[in-house]
This record gives C-alpha cells, structure tokens and sequence, in this order.
C-alpha cells in the first residue's frame, strides 16, 4: 500500500475541500459514524446540523442558490433519503446542483438484508440527475469528481453516491484533485443567429418566456436588450431567481405553474416567440395541445437540450448558453430591423412603460396586517435584502413591496413542494452572512420544516422569518375553486383537510421553543413595531401575520 494513503473517510474530506465543498448539511446517523467523526477532526471543514434531513436538504437548497455553486448534503442510509427525497424533488425541477451522499452499514453485509438495508441508489435515481454507489476503495474520490461535475454541468441537478462504511475505513491512496467542471458558455454559429433574428424580427406581437437559464448565465442585460430591440413583451416561466427586472416595462409576470389554459391565453396572440432558458410549460394541468397560434414563428435557446421541442414543436432550436446567444441574437437585430420594425417595437415599448406608469399611479395602499409590515420594512432597509419566498398566494403582496431587482436578492420556491422557504432562508444568510435575509411561508408549509429555526440559532444564522399566516392551505382552495368551474361542480365548503385553524397553531411560541424569538401580528398597527423589533433583534427572529 503507498505510504501516503489515508483512510477513505479522510481522504474524501480532502476532495471537497478542493471542489470548495467546506461545510456539509446533514443529519447524522450510525452507519456514518466513522466519516462524521473525521469530519469533527477535520480543519476547515463544518458540520451544519439539522434535526430532520427535509430541513438539512432544504438548507443545501438555499445555500447553493445563494452561492451560485455547489452545496454537500449527507444523508442517513434509507431512511434518511426517503426523509429527504420531496425536497430533493424541488432541487431537480430547479436545477440546484446539490452532491448528496450517504452512508450504508457496508458492502460486505450486502447478503444479509439487515436492518435499514435498501437499494439507496433506486431510490436516489427518480430526484437526481446520476446516482452511484461506490464499492471499491479505488474509486472514492474518482467517482465523487465525477458526481460534482454532473452536479455542476447544465443542466445543473442534485447527483447522489452512497458510501458504504467499510470502503470508507479502508485506506485509500487516490489523488486529491480539482473536479474540472466544463465551460458550457458555447456561442451559436452566425447562420444559427441570422436565422433566428430572421424568424422573429418580422414579429408584430412578439413574446418572449424566460427561465432560470437566464439568470444562471447572467443574461439578465443581454435579455433586455432582445427584448427591447423586438419590442416583446416578457413572461417568465417556471422562474424562480431574477431573470429580469420586476421594474422593467415589458416584464409581465409569470405564466404561472398551475393551469395550462392560462398560459395559453398570454401566448395564444403571438406570432413570433423566442424561449429561453426554461422548458415550455411547466404546468401542472398542462394544455396537450401546442399553446402557440398556427403560423407562430419559435425560436428557442436553451443549453438543456432535452428540453426544446420537448413538448411542442419549435421552428429553431438552438442549444447554447443563453448570455452568447441573446448577445449575438442582438447583434444581428441591430442590423437587420428596419426602421419601421425599430418604430413599431418602440411603440409597443411606450405602450407598456404608460401602462406601467399608470398602474403605479392608480396603486392604493391597503392597510392590512401584512401590507403595512411589508411597506415598514421596505422603508426601513431601503429594499436592501434578501428575500426567500415561499408566501404562496401571498407572494404578490410580498413582491409588490419587496420586487424582486437585482440578481442574487430574491428566490422563489420552486418544483412544487412545501417547506423551502424557513431552510431556505437559512441558507442564503449562510451564504451570505453580512446580508439581511429574510424568508416568508404559509403556516402549512412553514410547519414542515419549522425545525430550522433551530439549526439557525445553533449556528448563530441571524435569519429572519415571516409566517404569512391566513390558517389554511389556501393555495388549495384557490385550486379547487377552479376545479370545480371546469366541471360546472356548484360552489361548496372547502374540504376539511384544508383547513388548520384549530388547534391553533402558536409560532412565535414555537420559535421560542426552539431558541429564536418572535412576536404575533393581528392588528395593522402592531407591524410597524413587528418590523422594528425584528430588524433590530440579534439572532433569528420570528413574525407571525395574521391574514
């Protein structure tokens, strides 16, 4: 054996260390414990410890998402996987490159079907991009290398490896390397463009739909300027960061997650359509049938591949980093719109900025519980924070005080399971610990991973937290509603299973119980000094809004 090896559970803590994976989230368990050990021992290396595994997957969320990179997620065996598995759900539809791993009691009790025994890797594959279990000390570290590297090529995604505790014991002399990740920032050929530019130019009611691709390539500036050279209007799909500027004119929203009929009406008009960065559409309840106009012209760009054409048929499909193509895209717009298309898209851009301008105008503050802390704590940081939202239904209030600007400022929940937002908050002030970071959830899904508020006082997070809290599982009764005038099925009571008004549900005691702080908010003005005491509160700290 070389001189130089070291056993497999130490030597794998250099390898992250080397891809910059310097803190794992997790929650321990007894066929990890030799490789938790050694990484209590271990310099420059930490441990965030979450009480159940859907907060530490959570947790890895928002940390990567803040970050921009990768981030370490351990596992406990089965049963700590299958804990995990609707969080890590959310982090494949969104694309969070999360290395996850776990432990199994070892390869050589594989014949005996013991306690905890599973197939770890068949239940990984269905939430991740690639999973693999190691069984030989030689390809420890090769096939971690290999899993951060899917993790981290788009399109981006959760990759797990189980790491049986014998092979982790035995000594291992591979080398410690960098990953080499590689650079996706591929440009379109000049035809690929010029075609492109040639089906939309002629556009007279131009849309685009944008996704996170967009913000992961930084294309934010390169999309704007698509967008106003066409005159289109702009709806994000299936977004969750900033993609562009909720302040910009031609920004119309989202498309939303639920009803395809809905997309449908926004895109029906359009005769010529560029999508970039986003799989089309997203859905829930999809339309079958192709949303666009016969005659539409679509062009779209995306370095995932899979995704174009996936559902309906596109006229150009170009798989390229979405920042080279929009800036080549604008390129050639600039020189073949003609001065009466430049005039009309300058029209369309007028139109939408009055538009804009008016709306802003005829805004009516309301003086509700939760808008009236939302307006106190917009003029008390100047807008300058980090929101992590998963308000729900009511996030358009909390956008429309706290819009989401500036790349980096605000995440959106994501891939359709509850709980995000508290872990995810955490997350993000970890990643960014001189930053306020202030994360927003319902009362049903902040209840599923209210435990992190005690992961954040453990480690001295100073997050901030805001239960929007109007007693139900309102996103569902809003669903229903439009069930039931589908089907011409009479208004009734919402089902009992939607309801959490009883027994009451007590959060800031909760936050307390778990070593934060926190105060309850009924009345408009008890929020001004919600806000104040919270913002001035050393340490995670809890609001409770009545809705």
């Amino acid at each position: 054996m070389n001189a130089e090896a070291t056993p497999g559970r130490e030597r794998l803590i250099e390898q992250f260390k080397a891809d910059g994976l310097k803190v794992m989230f997790g929650n321990p368990g007894t066929v990890e414990q030799g490789f938790l050990d050694a990484v209590d021992a271990a310099a420059d290396f930490s441990y965030v410890l979450a009480l159940q595994e859907t907060v530490a997957a959570g947790i890895a969320d928002g940390y990567a998402r803040a970050t921009g990179g990768a981030a370490l997620l351990q596992l406990h065996s089965g049963v700590g996987l299958g804990n995990g598995i609707g969080m890590l759900y959310q982090s494949l539809r969104g694309h969070t490159p999360l290395v996850v791993v776990a432990g199994d009691a070892g390869v050589r009790y594989d014949a005996m079907d013991a306690q905890m025994a599973s197939d770890l890797v068949a239940m990984a594959r269905p939430v991740t991009k690639y999973a693999t279990r190691v069984t030989d000390r030689h390809s420890v570290l090769r096939t971690i290398r290999r899993a951060v590297k899917i993790a981290l090529t788009p399109p981006r995604g959760p990759v797990f490896v189980a790491l049986p505790m014998d092979v982790l014991d035995e000594l291992n002399s591979e080398p410690v390397l960098p990953t080499t990740v590689p650079l996706t920032d591929v440009a379109p050929s000049p035809a690929s463009v010029g075609r492109a530019a040639e089906l939309l130019a002629a556009a007279k009611r131009p849309v685009v739909l944008v996704g996170d691709g967009v913000a992961l390539s930084g294309a934010q500036a390169e999309l704007v300027a698509v967008a106003e050279l066409l005159g289109a209007d702009v709806y994000e799909v299936d977004s969750s960061e900033v993609n562009i500027a909720a302040s910009h004119p031609l920004r119309r929203g989202q498309t939303g997650h639920m009803f395809g009929p809905h997309s449908k009406e926004l895109v029906a008009g359009a005769d010529g359509v560029l999508i970039v960065g986003t799989y089309v559409f997203p859905e829930v309840f999809p339309e079958l049938e192709s949303p666009f106009r016969p005659g539409a012209k679509v062009v779209h760009i995306d370095l995932n591949a899979y995704e174009i054409a996936k559902n309906h048929p596109v006229d150009l499909g170009l798989a390229a980093d979405p920042r080279q193509a929009l800036r080549a895209l604008a390129g050639v717009l600039e020189q073949r719109l003609t001065p009466e298309r430049r005039a009309a898209a300058a029209a369309r851009l007028d139109v939408r900025t009055r538009e804009r301008a008016g709306e802003a105008a005829a805004a009516v503050d309301d003086d509700t519980p939760m808008a009236v802390f939302l307006r106190t704590l917009a003029e008390r940081t100047g807008r300058d924070l980090i929101v992590f939202d998963e308000a729900l239904t009511t996030s358009p209030l909390v956008t429309r005080y706290l819009p989401p600007e500036r790349p980096g400022d605000y995440h959106l929940t994501r891939g359709g399971s509850l709980g995000v937002g508290f872990p995810g908050a955490v997350g993000a002030k970890l990643a960014h610990p001189d930053r306020l970071v202030v994360g927003f959830a319902g009362d049903g899904g902040s209840m599923y991973t209210y435990q992190a508020l005690w992961t954040a006082v453990r480690h001295g997070i100073d997050a901030k937290f805001v239960v929007c809290n109007n007693r139900k599982y309102r996103l569902l009764d809003d669903n229903i509603a439009q069930y039931w005038r589908e089907r011409d099925i009479a208004e009734h009571p919402f089902p009992g299973s939607f309801d959490l008004s009883h027994p009451e549900i007590d959060f800031a005691g909760l936050a307390r119980a778990l070593g934060a702080d926190g105060t309850r908010v009924e009345k408009p003005d008890e929020a001004v000094a919600a806000a104040a005491r919270m913002l001035a509160h050393p340490g995670p700290y809890l609001v409770d809004i009545q809705i």
